[in-house]
């Protein structure tokens, strides 16, 4: 595997969803420049599947936010749920975050 061609440059206080969202985009972009895939452009209603990113990548991703955040939320719910769509996914990891920060 190659060198990271985008670093992470977003310092992301889970407290703060506008840099949670910033943080996951960012995961995304250079998930996907890293894998050379074509990535579709990051809307709320982009299906996952959609997206141009594959299993690996979103297995790399989550890795990076668990990384970066210290959270990884798909271990802490209760039901097996994923998201659908890029808002969702964003939605749980800004929901994680709040969560980590109140307690």
């Amino acid at each position: 595997m190659k060198q990271s061609q985008v670093e992470l440059t977003i310092v992301a206080e889970p407290s703060d969803a506008g840099r949670v969202r910033a943080l996951v985009t960012t995961c995304f972009e250079a998930t996907a420049a890293d894998q050379e895939r074509a990535l579709q452009p990051l809307t709320d209603q982009l299906l996952l599947l959609d997206s141009g990113l594959d299993s690996l990548c979103f297995a790399i991703i989550v890795a990076q936010l668990e990384d970066e955040l210290g959270i990884d939320p798909f271990s802490d719910l209760d039901d097996a749920f994923f998201p659908v769509t890029f808002g969702e996914f964003v939605r749980i990891y800004e929901t994680a975050a709040s969560e980590k920060t109140a307690a």
